[in-house]
C-alpha cells in the first residue's frame, strides 16, 4: 500500500517517534512524504521514503493530486492545530480529497494507532481490490 506522511513542524519529531515504534509495519509499505519531513524520518528509522516537496511549497497539493489519482492508500497528516499556517487552504483541500476519495487518514496519534493496527491486520485490503478495477 502507499502511505502518505505529513506533519505540521512542532509535530514532526511525534510522527517520528510513530513511525519509528511502527518500522516493521511501515518497511512493507511505499512512503511518500512531504521533503522535509519525509528526510527527517528517512534519518531516523533508515526506511526508504520518496519525497514530494515540503507542504508550504506545494508538497500538500502534490499528495493530493496522488490522492485524486487513486495513487495514495492511507494518509497519516500530524497536524498543529495551534499554530497558524501560511498554506492552511492546501491543508484544508487534501483534507477534503481524502474525503472526496476515501482516503483513510489519521490527524493525530489517537487515530494514527487505530489507523496502523488496521493495516497491519489487513483491514485495508479493500483497497487493493478497488485499485485493479
Amino acid at each position: 500500500m502507499n502511505l502518505a506522511l505529513i506533519a505540521h513542524d512542532k509535530k514532526k519529531e511525534t510522527l517520528i517517534q510513530f513511525v519509528s515504534a511502527y518500522k516493521l509495519i511501515f518497511e512493507k509499505h511505499n512512503l511518500y512524504a512531504t521533503y522535509t519531513t519525509g528526510k527527517k524520518i528517512m534519518e531516523a528509522t533508515g526506511l526508504s521514503v520518496q519525497f514530494v516537496k515540503s507542504g508550504p511549497l506545494g508538497g500538500d497539493q502534490q499528495i493530493g493530486a496522488m490522492i485524486a489519482n487513486n495513487e495514495i492508500d492511507l494518509v497519516i497528516f500530524f497536524r498543529d492545530p495551534l499554530t497558524a499556517q501560511p498554506h492552511e487552504p492546501d491543508v484544508s483541500a487534501l483534507l477534503r480529497l481524502c474525503d472526496v476519495y476515501n482516503i483513510p487518514l489519521a490527524s493525530n496519534m489517537g487515530t494514527a494507532e487505530v489507523l496502523i493496527h488496521g493495516l497491519e491486520r489487513g483491514d485495508f485490503n479493500w483497497r487493493t481490490v478497488l485499485d485493479e478495477q
